[in-house]
């Protein structure tokens, strides 16, 4: 028979309301009255104390304590406050009322509110409100989270032992899938408040003992107030819950201990755990994987490993149409030239205002846009100008975009450039063929212009970018042209990274090396490889500069800032001595309007996801990706090794030829029929102190967040000395830390087992889902990183210098120096085009290095310099 459910009792409901403590029965009562005011129409109470990070100052710091006592919507407040009620309850009953009142009205609203503004404010640099009692919540979860694993360390769920202190983190997770409009920063502030309690470094913050007594004795709070909770009613004592029995520290006889009756998976899994074997095999198992990594890699330009490229989509037909771009329009051409030859001094505006006449002329629609960013101390402005060929036979729901920045990628005039896309605006108005719009856009630079351009169509622009006055439809596709000189050239170098390593439709890059190569005869390259043989050495070559460009995630050209929009785009660049000129170039980018012109929908068929070896091979992320997967599964495999070993009792002492009798207790141990005597200690489990492990981690990550900040908003005159500076410091912290940890909480071997795979772990579960959006990215930084998987305390003063030496050549301010190096640039000028980056284009490259790989090197290096205590039972 099932057992049956309890059943509700209004009886009980009632008297467990009629029990809540006083500031418990405030706060719910504050919240409601605060929730019908809220639907008064005289003044927005949600607006007026929401936490709004970029309202927060001198004047509006109340809404760090106003923010969880608002609410939206029924349900918002309903489900909070039968959440709230019993932790509240609990933690008034555990610290009373006066130190109740206090924290919330105080610390406990005010940090957290102030932490989640610094991470969304000043790093994210976003703008997200938050409100709701949900903060204090996951605060107070955290707290009986930290005093139930004193008590209670896990729970079993199937054979797997559960820490019970990841539960609020569980269930962070769990609230931001399942309930929309959740803030998953705020929830994390509220936890980071909490553990940070309920493992004591801010109990300070409470009210001392004797103050709270001389008021409650002064104004006879406890005769006065009902259901108030004086210094002396509490429960649980001042900071801590009584002392408990723990029956598993309870020591039986030998003889009864003896007969042991163990299950087949407990048992099992307790003896392979401790098995010399296994554990032998991770590092070298950790070993193979980054061996056949890098082989995986190695042999992708062969032949059998490689594809040719092909069109998937079949409406494009790229090459099948006739081009008329000749004859009377290369005097148009040069008429142009010769305009924009004469205006290569003239200030941005002035040239926009010659450039508005040719488009008027044209019988074009015009527009500009001003636009204004800072960056590393330094204001990047100027003004784009665009024009707008409304299709004959379209409805203006989509459009291509032809770009020709005033000057290219390397501060030239794009002279020719500029003039093609002229002339091609006139030569394309006299054609009705057209289904989409077309946009003939001219920016002021490659890099800020284009990106204020775009931002702007898609209303995502920031402060200092003026709105698009005129739009069109979505965008399907971007070509841009960098013609900087007036000679003929010899092939067409095609350039498609993208921010952040993203790439365009392959079908796009496909159609415009169709049309060049076989349509029109020019040779097309990739990658500045200018003279490629198809040999092994090129391709390889190839693929390497591609992944670099991607890992680096800079803009490689105006068409970067389409593609995070998933705009198709790229641009095309003539270059050498040969005999195709500019019409050959104009009737490349006709025929390839032609071809998007016939499209019916966004391009989807083909690859988003592709490493290209050379103009007509490539290697799919089906093929390429197990690459990267396997080095970042090394230190997964390597952090799964360490828990395990962290929790296994050191194997008893043996000496060959021994002839003692001496010998620990045996227990028996039955698997069906069969019986087997094993030493006891064989079946006990060691209890994990993964506290100060942990806690070293996660603190490296938060760490972290200083260089990325700092290097991200100092002014760029002295990026190079703060880079000096914080390489000599970068060599020291580790030691630093290292050396307190040594002299002040002494860690045990296990405690270092921890550290290294809790970090490990993280290294690997990131890079693992890196590896899925930005591949080459995820492969550079887990090679760079693979030595980190193989350091530990040496007991050998000759290994440890040399790994001391290695690890300093492998810290990521070193692989940035020697980076700039290698390619002849400037240390600060590469910081500021990352600075550029972080403001501009939303390059996230910084965060991976600052947050993700330099944390896990700190950690690396501690623990080289890490010295265990020894001595202790179990533990050393």
């Amino acid at each position: 028979m099932a057992p049956s459910l309890p059943q509700f009792s209004a009886a009980r409901m009632r008297s467990y309301v009629f029990r809540l403590p006083l500031f418990t029965r405030s706060i719910i009562g504050v919240i409601l009255v605060l929730w019908v005011a809220s639907y008064q129409g005289v003044f927005d109470l949600v607006q007026w104390g929401a936490l709004i990070p970029k309202e927060i100052g001198i004047g509006t710091m109340y809404r760090t304590n106003t923010f969880p006592l608002i609410h939206r919507g029924v349900f918002h407040t309903f489900f909070n406050l039968i959440a709230l009620a019993p932790l509240l309850e609990r933690f008034e009953a555990e610290y009373g009322t006066l130190t109740s009142l206090a924290l919330f009205v105080g610390p406990l609203s005010t940090i957290p509110a102030l932490l989640y503004t610094f991470i969304e404010r000043g790093i994210l640099g976003m703008n997200t409100a938050v409100l709701g009692s949900s903060i204090w919540v996951f605060t107070l979860l955290a707290m009986e989270a930290c005093k139930t694993y004193k008590t209670n360390p896990s729970f079993q769920l199937g054979t797997v032992q559960v820490p019970t202190w990841i539960t609020p983190l569980v269930m962070v997770v769990f609230v931001s899938v399942l309930v929309p409009n959740t803030s998953f920063l705020g929830h994390l502030c509220g936890l980071a408040f909490g553990y940070g309690w309920g493992l004591g470094y801010l109990k300070f913050l409470a009210p001392p003992e004797w103050a709270l007594r001389w008021i409650e004795g002064k104004l006879n709070l406890l005769g006065r107030l009902p259901h108030y909770v004086s210094v002396d009613q509490k429960t649980y004592g001042r900071f801590g819950v009584l002392p408990t029995t723990n029956a598993s520290n309870i020591s039986l006889p030998t003889g009864d201990r003896m007969q042991v009756e163990m299950g087949l998976v407990g048992t099992s899994g307790s003896l392979l755990r401790r098995d010399p074997r296994l554990l032998k095999v991770p590092p070298y198992l950790s070993f193979l994987c980054i061996v056949i990594g890098v082989a995986w890699l190695l042999v992708l330009p062969l032949d059998n490993y490689s594809r040719k490229t092909y069109i998937s989509e079949n409406a494009l037909l790229p090459g099948q149409v006739h081009t008329y771009f000749a004859g009377s329009d290369q005097n148009v051409f040069r008429g142009y030239k010769r305009e924009v030859d004469g205006m290569g001094e003239w200030g941005n505006v002035e040239v926009n205002d010659k450039l508005e006449e040719f488009f008027k002329a044209s019988g074009l629609k015009v527009a500009r846009q001003k636009y204004e960013y800072t960056s590393a101390g330094e204001t990047y402005s100027g003004e784009n100008i665009y024009a707008i060929l409304h299709a004959p036979r379209g409805d203006a729901e989509e459009a291509i975009v032809l770009v020709g920045a005033w000057t290219n990628v390397e501060g030239e005039l794009n002279k020719s450039g500029v003039a093609l896309v002229l002339t091609l605006a006139r030569y394309f108005k006299r054609w009705s063929l057209w289904s989409k719009d077309i946009i003939f856009l001219i920016t002021a630079d490659s890099r800020a212009g284009p990106q204020a351009w775009v931002d702007a169509y898609h209303d995502t622009h920031q402060k200092g970018v003026q709105s698009l006055p005129v739009k069109s439809g979505a965008l399907q596709g971007a070509v841009v042209i960098d013609y900087p000189f007036d000679h003929r050239f010899e092939s067409l170098h095609v350039v498609y990274d993208g921010i952040n390593g993203q790439l365009p439709n392959l079908d796009l890059l496909n159609t415009v090396v169709s049309i060049a190569s076989g349509q029109m005869g020019i040779g097309a390259s990739l990658q500045k490889m200018w003279q490629h043989t198809d040999t092994y050495k090129d391709r390889l070559t190839t693929m390497l500069r591609g992944m670099m460009n991607q890992g680096l995630g800079h803009a490689s050209g105006p068409h970067s800032s389409f593609i995070p929009y998933h705009v198709d785009a790229i641009t095309l660049q003539p270059y050498g001595e040969g005999w195709q000129d500019e019409m050959a170039m104009g009737r490349v980018i006709e025929s390839t309007f032609r071809s998007l012109n016939n499209l019916l929908e966004h391009l989807h068929q083909s690859f988003f996801f592709y490493l290209l070896m050379q103009s007509s091979r490539f290697v799919s992320i089906g093929t390429y990706l197990p690459s990267a997967m396997l080095v970042a599964v090394n230190f997964t495999i390597m952090a799964i090794f360490l828990w395990v070993k962290s929790g296994s009792t050191p194997s008893p002492d043996s000496k060959v030829g021994s002839t003692s009798e001496k010998s620990g207790p045996l227990a028996v141990v039955k698997k069906g029929d069969a019986v087997a005597i094993v030493p006891e200690q064989l079946l006990e489990a060691r209890e994990r102190d993964f506290f100060l492990p942990l806690g070293v981690v996660v603190g490296s990550h938060f760490l972290g967040v200083l260089p990325l900040y700092i290097f991200n908003h100092t002014p760029h005159a002295l990026l190079p000395i703060i880079f000096y500076l914080f390489s000599a410091l970068n060599l020291l912290l580790p030691l630093l830390i290292s050396s307190t940890l040594t002299h002040s909480f002494a860690p045990t071997l296990q405690q270092y087992q921890l550290l290294k795979s809790f970090s490990l772990l993280f290294l690997g579960m990131f890079l693992s889902a890196l590896a899925t959006l930005n591949f080459s990215l995820a492969f550079l930084i887990g090679l760079v990183a693979a030595p980190l998987t193989y350091i530990q305390p040496f007991k050998s003063t000759v290994i440890t210098a040399l790994y001391v030496v290695l690890m300093a050549l492998l810290a990521p301010p070193s692989v940035l120096f020697a980076g700039t190096w290698y390619w002849n640039l400037g240390v600060g000028a590469v910081l500021r085009e990352a600075a550029f980056g972080w403001d501009v284009w939303g390059m996230n490259t910084q965060v991976v290095v600052w947050c993700v790989w330099w944390p896990g090197w700190v950690v690396g290096v501690i623990q080289l310099f890490g010295r265990p205590r020894v001595g202790e039972k179990g533990k050393a």
